[in-house]
């Protein structure tokens, strides 16, 4: 194809037609088969890792200074403080468009509609008569959500973020995000209003790992969080994977991705849009159209070359097509689930006869939109759903952010001692296979074992052995 931008994608076709069956019934197979044909961006966390481990210590370490000394390092700005006083907030709020005001608050609005419904409810259970055991669900205290700056700002990530650890009942959340030479070293302007929008108060002008270890480990500005979410760079998920353990994490976010599961109902045009706007994200996108239709691939590139010249960051979207993106031809539409299910996509698109049964045999995926007029650019912003998602192939363990990233699960016991003594013979029997005498003296200085002469309450003082419980 040609473009009048004079730079033309070059897409790399995968045919996968006419393989043997067998290869596409098991979700193993197809991956183990399919591995590195598939493209995808590589991220080398661990080398990450490396340079971002001396960062979090030091932070650790020397706490503001530290986060103020990385701050003008990395990002060019030297601040007395990293909390963003409250009059900017306030004025970034006054100064937004009317119309990006009514988007956000539209779109915070559909997200707390769909995180509410998320919230699981207490659950109570009588294993045995006299032994309730309840199930509840608690908030943490304090939230970190991590906004970035990257190439262009993201206030619909302080929604996504924000709404569901409001919905989850979080008391304290705290936003960073990157200053930006361009404003005075203060975040976005868009990013403060969306703050200021959502009733956030605590902002602090912090970008990259340094963001993470300063929630992570808290400074004399910025308390430690006992949770951080929120996408970033390859240092950002650095970070978390260091900082994992020490604080809760939503997940490890890389380069943004879409999957395009399409047959001959599909509109070529749909599916080039869709491909430029997940493209236009990064030069690391990727992209993959996974199609039963063997004319579709020639009638898309048609679709490029006339939508091309009118996109924006065209430069960037063709980077991203030329660099990790394909198209995947399959015999049938048993074949692409399996293909997809394989790739584990952040966003997958079913553009077919049937969408909605298609989408409901879907395993790996980390949100699925189903039908022609269910866009992924619907999810970043206004269907209410989450766009912080797995990528990577993670789909395939990690869900996309919600409610449960901000709650713990407390299980509540209460036993009464008529079945503490009936399921007594059971612990001694478990404690003793386990050589945990004190596990069993526990029970038994409650309810001694009368059926056996003079061993009413056993040798408490028995030291505890293996590993604790």
């Amino acid at each position: 194809m040609t473009s009048d931008s004079g730079a033309s994608p070059v897409t790399t076709r995968i045919d996968l037609r006419g393989r043997d069956a067998a290869l596409f019934t098991s979700p193993g197979h197809t991956r183990a088969a399919l591995d590195g044909q598939l493209p995808r961006a590589a991220l080398d966390v661990d080398h990450a890792v490396t340079q971002v481990r001396p960062v979090t210590e030091d932070i650790r370490v020397r706490g503001s200074a530290a986060v103020r000394e990385y701050t003008l390092r990395f990002d060019g700005v030297d601040l007395e403080r990293t909390r963003v006083p409250q009059a900017a907030i306030d004025d970034a709020l006054a100064a937004l468009d009317p119309q990006v005001r009514d988007a956000l608050q539209e779109a915070a609005r559909r997200a707390a509609v769909v995180h509410r419904a998320q919230l699981p409810e207490r659950r109570d259970t009588e294993p045995a008569p006299g032994l309730s055991v309840s199930t509840r669900f608690v908030p943490v205290q304090r939230a970190g959500v991590y906004v970035p700056g990257g190439l262009v700002a993201y206030p619909s990530s302080v929604v996504m973020n924000v709404v569901p650890a409001q919905a989850a009942g979080v008391t304290e959340i705290a936003v960073a995000s990157p200053p930006q030479r361009e404003f005075g070293g203060l975040p976005h302007p868009a990013v403060l209003a969306a703050c200021a929008l959502l009733g956030i108060t605590e902002v602090h002008a912090v970008g990259g790992a340094q963001a993470l270890a300063m929630f992570a480990y808290g400074t004399d500005e910025c308390a430690p969080a006992d949770v951080i979410t929120g996408p970033g760079n390859v240092y950002v998920a650095a970070a978390k994977r260091i900082l994992a353990g020490v604080v809760g994490i939503d997940g490890e976010n890389g380069p943004t991705e879409i999957a395009i599961i399409a047959d001959h109902t599909a509109d070529p045009a749909f599916v080039a849009a869709d491909l430029i706007g997940q493209a236009e994200h990064d030069e690391l996108a990727a992209c993959l159209l996974i199609t039963t239709d063997p004319d579709l691939p020639a009638r898309v590139d048609d679709e490029l070359a006339r939508q091309l010249p009118r996109t924006r960051h065209r430069e960037r979207v063709i980077a991203a097509l030329n660099g990790q993106a394909g198209y995947v031809l399959v015999d049938d539409i048993a074949a692409a689930r399996a293909v997809s299910d394989a790739w584990a996509p952040e966003h997958l698109e079913v553009q077919t006869e049937d969408a909605a049964k298609v989408a409901g045999q879907i395993r790996n995926a980390g949100a699925i939109f189903v039908g022609p007029y269910s866009p992924v650019s619907l999810g970043d912003y206004l269907a209410g759903s989450n766009h912080v998602l797995p990528t990577g192939g993670t789909a395939r363990h990690t869900s996309g952010l919600s409610v449960y990233p901000y709650l713990k699960v407390v299980n509540v016991i209460e036993c009464d001692r008529d079945s503490l003594a009936d399921v007594a013979p059971r612990v001694d029997a478990l404690g003793g296979a386990e050589d945990l005498a004190a596990h069993v003296a526990a029970v038994r200085v409650r309810v001694p074992n009368t059926s056996v002469p003079n061993t009413s309450v056993p040798n408490t003082s028995v030291p505890k052995t293996g590993s604790d419980r």
